[in-house]
């Protein structure tokens, strides 16, 4: 009933899993639907990335993976941390490819596994570099082969991260590789060969074929956001997220007058000013407005003036006609103008990764089909 909406198009999706798809062949593509599909809504993302064509899902939590099973996914989905160890459990009854970085979490998930009566297919996580979580190259070996040893478990995969993947030019991205390779090979020196070796984001999927392996893990890509503004613009991919609002109130303010909390912008000239129903609290940054953040009504850019307040934010129309009701575009196309996640982004000093994320459960999300 909200006036304010974010619109998925499932249809734009598909096309970027298919060029996605025709790039990293004969990669398999694991969709990464973390986060509630990056903000889209992770159910109707992976129902319509499976139906495109994509091999398998991933997420960061069990719960996440929960919420897929429940709604009826049964391919394959990875686990890219190692759970809590009190989650073991739960992650085996989900029937997941279990990332794994220490001994103590093989030994806990074998636990798991005995006592289910199952086997589990476990990707073991190698720290290249990032140094954030995984076995570093001088303890893969080992872990590697208590996992092996374990009849409970099948280490089906080796994975690492790039860091600077979104910096084509950046050697350690090849370095990277350098080590995942020498991991890689003590292991096969050792007797042991897991089927899938995966490195890969959207950045590395798109800017770094070596590190395509077996597996691609494509998050942000399938959404039709290139992961940096060098990379990834020139492979087709199409938006899916439009963030649409109405116009709730019009009044019209005398120059000199300030709004806003803080009254940190005053206005030059007299001006119709249109409250939009939306806020900090659905994930319009609080300084959107206070720097340089545009929405367009009636095909044109126009200011939000003022902080952003918790429900609503304020534009500047000018002289212009603007009712009640009028559509407001946050991010998307309304005739010739266009605003994207990325100049939000910019705007911010963040990444669109990070907007298209924070865009709040309040706000109602509503599905354009792949058939439109």
């Amino acid at each position: 009933m909200r006036a304010a909406r974010a619109e998925v198009d499932l249809g734009a999706v598909a096309h970027n899993v298919g060029v996605l798809r025709e790039l990293v062949a004969p990669a398999l593509v694991c969709a990464v639907v973390k986060a509630d599909g990056y903000g889209h809504g992770s159910i109707a993302v992976s129902e319509a990335v499976l139906d495109a064509g994509a091999d398998w899902l991933a997420v960061a939590l069990v719960e996440e993976a929960a919420v897929l099973r429940k709604a009826g996914i049964t391919k394959p989905i990875l686990l890219l941390s190692q759970p809590r160890l009190a989650d073991m459990a739960a992650a085996v009854r989900f029937d997941l490819r279990i990332c794994i970085t220490s001994m103590v979490g093989a030994e806990l998930l074998a636990a798991a596994a005995r006592d289910q009566g199952k086997i589990v297919l476990v990707h073991m996580k190698v720290d290249t570099g990032m140094n954030r979580i995984g076995v570093s190259p001088a303890d893969a070996l080992a872990l590697a082969s208590d996992i092996w040893r374990r009849p409970e478990l099948h280490l089906e995969g080796v994975f690492t991260h790039c860091a600077v993947a979104d910096e084509p030019d950046n050697p350690f991205t090849a370095e990277q590789f350098d080590r995942f390779e020498e991991v890689l090979a003590d292991l096969a020196g050792a007797g042991i060969t897991p089927s899938i070796r995966h490195a890969a984001n959207s950045a590395t999927a798109v800017a770094h074929p070596r590190g395509r392996y077996d597996l691609v893990r494509v998050g942000i890509a399938l959404f039709g956001i290139p992961p940096a503004p060098s990379v990834g613009n020139e492979i087709g991919l199409r938006p899916a997220m439009s963030l649409r609002a109405e116009v709730s109130a019009v009044k019209r303010v005398t120059a000199g007058e300030g709004i806003s909390y803080g009254l940190r912008y005053r206005f030059e000239n007299d001006a119709n000013v249109a409250t939009v129903p939306i806020g900090y609290a659905d994930g319009v940054s609080r300084r959107l407005g206070l720097n340089g953040g545009e929405v367009i009504i009636g095909g044109k850019r126009r200011r939000i003036v003022g902080v952003v307040t918790m429900d609503q934010l304020m534009v500047d129309c000018g002289d212009d006609h603007v009712e009640v009701g009028d559509e407001v575009i946050l991010i998307g196309r309304q005739g010739n103008q266009e605003i994207t996640a990325e100049e939000w982004a910019e705007r911010l000093d963040t990444i669109a990764y990070e907007v298209v994320c924070g865009i709040g459960p309040r706000v109602p999300r509503f599905y354009l089909s792949a058939g439109g």
